[in-house]
């Protein structure tokens, strides 16, 4: 998962972008970059951590232009520690491009042989991304006439691009002395938002991975862009789009309202944050229609995305809501760290539990989902240790039981804590007297109910439905043997160790 902004302004834009990607940080902290462009000139700074680490006040004084673009990342391929990985990426030829991406491409090794025995460029990086600018970039070579591009140049490029490319992505790209290209892809499963603001000076356009960026920097939501369709503003201001797939289908990842987007946004029209109070509705209906033995004294989410659902599901069973665990905010993140005990103990330096809340009670504790169940099971350990007579679990997703190969760094299925084992079998191992896992079905009503339009998702990780239709058991293979050998070798352990379910998302 990453973050992608792109700004065309009447005033200087680094600012601007700097503000966003602190915005969009929970979509990536491994590494953030920002590119401006004066004309057809580009000034880059990025770098690997945070995006509090990567710039300082002469980074920005560096990064003058009235257009640019920004990307936070979390790498779903390639390794974490590689800085030329950190986005955006440029290439000079033909026309200067720099691009951030968010998603995975699924056909990534071919297009790379294609690349090199047919296109004639070379890869430097083991990032799909690198891949997709270069797809891109050869198709502007080939559609264009001497080099010279307008709209339906660049559009007809995306939809060879299109053409090539599988998998999920959100693009955003600038094409350097013309102008802020994004697209995504047929089946818009990674999120992309369109926003405008009006000025003395004229309309600025801005798209985001989510909207809150778009809200909190002063600007007004358009639109979402639709799948298969390519939005191009140029350097004067002019906003032109056009559909560029010939098949296209609205599945958004319904990941992004379970965990990944912040509560204060909208992904395709449902907000994150009202579809989060609905899914507690949906388990409150599911506890009291087939666990309603369960005599539960308090509800107590863990922090902080499973909180609207622990509100609606504790007004549901007219129980009380209490906040139980306290978070520290100012350690590392728990799925980088390399050995279960290590792990364990930063669980516990993170989350500490409030013993008053705990004593004597039957306890359901609720989170947004569950991956690994490392965390999940230490946390159970912490309730009963507070003092807790009985600890249930509930979980606002559905049991994770396939790996994610459209953008979500998930562990392989052999560490999916719910692939090979029933759903008694995964409350044992966590130690809970009993677990509630929301039913896909009711998930996706939990959405629909928000935006009837979404009548669709991508819902892959619950159910094994890769939509793209190549993703091949032997994709999956390799996918899992390659992050075997990372984890063996010590590379690229944070890919290796994730567990979503401490990863803050406010």
């Amino acid at each position: 998962m990453c973050g992608i902004l792109g700004i065309v302004a009447r005033s200087p834009v680094n600012q601007l972008l700097y503000d966003g990607l602190l915005l969009l940080q929970h979509r990536g902290q491994d590494a953030a970059g920002i590119v401006t462009s004066e004309g057809k000139t580009f000034h880059m700074q990025k770098g690997n951590g945070m995006v509090r680490d990567v710039f300082r006040t002469r980074n920005m004084r560096s990064l003058p232009g009235n257009v640019g673009i920004a990307h936070c990342r979390y790498p779903t391929a390639g390794s974490a520690r590689n800085s030329a990985e950190a986005q955006p990426l440029y290439v000079n030829s033909p026309f200067g491009i720099v691009l951030g991406h968010n998603g995975n491409l699924t056909n990534a090794d071919q297009l790379k042989d294609e690349m090199f025995r047919q296109d004639l460029r070379h890869i430097n990086t083991n990032s799909d991304s690198e891949v997709l600018l270069n797809v891109l970039a050869h198709e502007l070579e080939k559609t264009s006439v001497k080099l010279r591009l307008d709209p339906q140049t660049i559009f007809a490029a995306v939809s060879n691009v299109h053409r090539r490319c599988r998998g999920a992505y959100a693009v955003i790209a600038m094409i350097a002395g013309y102008g802020v290209l994004a697209f995504r892809d047929p089946y818009g499963i990674r999120p992309a938002v369109i926003g405008y603001n009006e000025t003395d000076s004229g309309t600025e356009y801005m798209v985001a991975s989510e909207s809150v960026a778009i809200d909190s920097l002063g600007f007004k939501v358009l639109r979402d862009v639709a799948p298969g369709e390519a939005v191009l503003m140029d350097e004067d201001g002019n906003f032109y789009s056009q559909q560029c797939a010939p098949r296209t289908s609205l599945n958004p990842c319904i990941f992004e309202y379970v965990y990944l987007a912040r509560p204060d946004s909208l992904i395709d029209g449902a907000s994150v944050y009202e579809a989060r109070l609905t899914m507690g509705e949906k388990l409150a209906e599911k506890i009291r229609r087939e666990y309603h033995h369960l005599d539960v004294d308090v509800v107590i989410p863990i922090p902080d995305s499973s909180r609207p659902s622990a509100l609606q599901l504790a007004l549901g069973l007219g129980v009380p809501y209490r906040e139980g665990f306290v978070k520290n905010r100012y350690i590392g993140r728990t799925f980088i760290m390399p050995g279960h005990s290590v792990r364990r103990r930063s669980v516990r330096q993170k989350l500490n539990a409030i013993s008053m809340e705990f004593k004597g009670k039957n306890v359901l504790l609720v989170d947004d989902s569950i991956v690994r169940g490392t965390t999940s099971r230490e946390i159970v350990l912490m309730a009963r240790e507070a003092g807790a007579r009985k600890v249930f679990f509930a979980s606002a997703a559905p049991p994770v039981r396939f790996p994610n190969v459209y953008g979500i760094d998930m562990p392989t299925r052999a560490e999916l804590i719910a692939a090979h084992r029933s759903e008694e079998e995964v409350a044992i191992e966590l130690g809970a007297d009993a677990l509630i896992y929301q039913d896909l079905e009711a998930l996706e009503s939990a959405v629909r109910q928000i935006n009837p339009k979404l009548t669709r998702f991508e819902t892959s990780c619950f159910d094994g439905n890769y939509i793209t239709g190549d993703v091949t058991s032997d994709y999956l293979l390799e996918i899992e043997t390659r992050r075997d050998a990372a984890r063996d070798s010590g590379e690229d352990a944070e890919g290796a160790q994730l567990d979503l379910n401490l990863v803050a998302a406010d």
